[in-house]
């Protein structure tokens, strides 16, 4: 089994490195040209920020953490087989984000995009191996792999609906006093999405918005304002969605917060009376002078999208269960891992 592993991974580096076209003289790029850019972006993906030093040097330094060994080639086709292997994978074999997200959530129900490759995997070696392994991180993934689901892990064409309602809450607090105009801003995935017993955002992924609009507090006792607009669901392809508020996101947020409990009235009122595709102009007054890390927000899908999900097994289909909403404003510890 190990030894067909190692085979189907090193098939799968060979294939994404053939399929790179040959390389032009942009391969040679000064401090802070695209080279430099696609190397960062690697970088974040396997440490989780860009790391200092030459550029040759440094990208050795990530294939040998993440393969085990440098690839051949040149820069732009080494640079642009080992972004496709992490995030795109190949025709027969999903790319290597994919896989480590379906090993998180078959083991927590919720995955970490935004930890770094390293650390995830050392966190799921730590929980299902007792200890922190060492060797190249793919090979690590292929062996977590093997003892979570030995079947193994492929990918499916999957359409996600338009409309599809998309609860998420703030992973930070803001204020007007830390926030500014196209400041992106992240939320975690409350609910996991599954369509047709599909896997296609499990609990704990990214939906990203940017803000809009920050007024300071103004004279005779005028609120500040944040406005913020959404952008994009991640799922676990790496792919994203577009995402906006709907009339689908408004009814499931009164019906939700009718529910659970109410609703701090400015944020309902802002989200009810914002215009499509904004979660705009929340009004903060007196205190409350800020929106809690934890606060919810419900967003819907544009327009049907095919993306790639996760078959769950029969034997572990159980496990794909929705969250609970239960503190609106934030209160709850329980939506943040």
């Amino acid at each position: 089994m190990k030894l067909k592993n190692m085979f189907m991974l090193t098939a799968a580096i060979l294939t994404v490195f053939a399929s790179v076209a040959v390389s032009s003289a942009s391969d040679v790029a000064a401090d802070g040209g695209p080279a430099f850019q696609t190397l960062e972006r690697i970088e974040t993906i396997v440490y989780g920020s860009p790391q200092g030093g030459g550029l040759l040097s440094r990208l050795n330094t990530a294939e040998k953490d993440v393969f085990g060994r440098e690839l051949p080639g040149s820069l732009t086709e080494r640079q642009t087989a080992m972004l496709d292997f992490m995030e795109k994978g190949t025709t027969t074999q999903p790319s290597l984000l994919f896989k480590l997200s379906v090993a998180e959530w078959a083991v927590a129900q919720q995955i970490h995009p935004e930890w770094s490759l390293a650390r995830r995997i050392d966190t799921l070696e730590a929980v299902v191996e007792g200890a922190v392994q060492g060797g190249a991180l793919a090979s690590r993934t292929e062996r977590l792999i093997t003892k979570l689901l030995p079947e193994g892990v492929l990918a499916t064409p999957i359409e996600i609906p338009a409309t599809t309602v998309v609860k998420s809450s703030l992973s930070q607090t803001l204020t007007v006093k830390n926030v500014k105009v196209d400041d992106k801003v992240v939320l975690k995935l409350i609910e996991e999405i599954v369509i047709n017993n599909n896997l296609v955002a499990p609990r704990g992924s990214r939906v990203f918005a940017h803000i809009t609009k920050v007024k300071p507090p103004r004279s005779f006792g005028r609120p500040s304002e944040i406005e913020m607009a959404f952008d994009a669901l991640e799922v676990i392809g790496p792919n994203s969605v577009t995402v906006a508020m709907g009339e689908a996101a408004k009814k499931a947020m009164e019906a939700d917060a009718a529910t659970y409990g109410a609703v701090g009235a400015s944020f309902a009122g802002a989200v009810l009376l914002g215009p499509l595709g904004l979660a705009g102009g929340f009004l903060v007054r007196g205190s409350d002078n800020h929106l809690k890390e934890g606060t919810l927000f419900y967003v819907e899908t544009t327009s049907a999208a095919t993306v790639h999900g996760y078959m769950i097994p029969s034997q572990i289909s159980s496990m794909a269960v929705s969250g609970d909403v239960t503190s609106p404003q934030g209160a709850g510890s329980q939506i943040n891992p």
